[in-house]
C-alpha cells in the first residue's frame, strides 16, 4: 500500500520542484512623481494682452455708436446678454 501511494504521489507531484518553485515576481509600477501646478509658466494672456483687446472693443463700439449703431458691449456677470440687442445687418464682432 506503501509503494502505492509514493508511485501515486511521484505522477502527481514531480520531484524536479518546478510545482513548488515561487512565481516570478514583478514590481509595483512606480507611481508618477508629483508636480506642483506652480511649477509651470503662466499659460493664460497676459495684462499687456488683455488691455489690447479691451480697447480694441471700446474703439469698436465707439466707432459703430458714431454710426448710430448700438454695439453688444457685454462682459462677465453683465445685466443683459449679447442676445438682447437688436441685430443690426453689417455688425460683425
Amino acid at each position: 500500500m506503501l509503494a502505492c501511494l509514493h508511485t501515486l504521489l511521484d505522477l502527481v507531484l514531480p520531484a524536479t520542484g518546478k510545482r513548488r518553485s515561487p512565481s516570478p515576481v514583478t514590481p509595483p509600477a512606480q507611481p508618477e512623481p508629483y508636480v506642483s501646478p506652480w511649477s509651470r509658466p503662466w499659460t493664460s494672456p497676459g495684462k499687456a494682452d488683455a488691455v489690447r483687446e479691451l480697447q480694441e472693443e471700446r474703439r469698436r463700439a465707439a466707432a459703430y455708436a458714431s454710426l448710430g449703431i448700438d454695439y453688444p458691449y457685454t462682459y462677465d456677470g453683465a445685466p443683459f446678454a449679447a442676445d438682447s440687442f437688436p441685430t443690426t445687418p453689417g455688425l460683425a464682432a
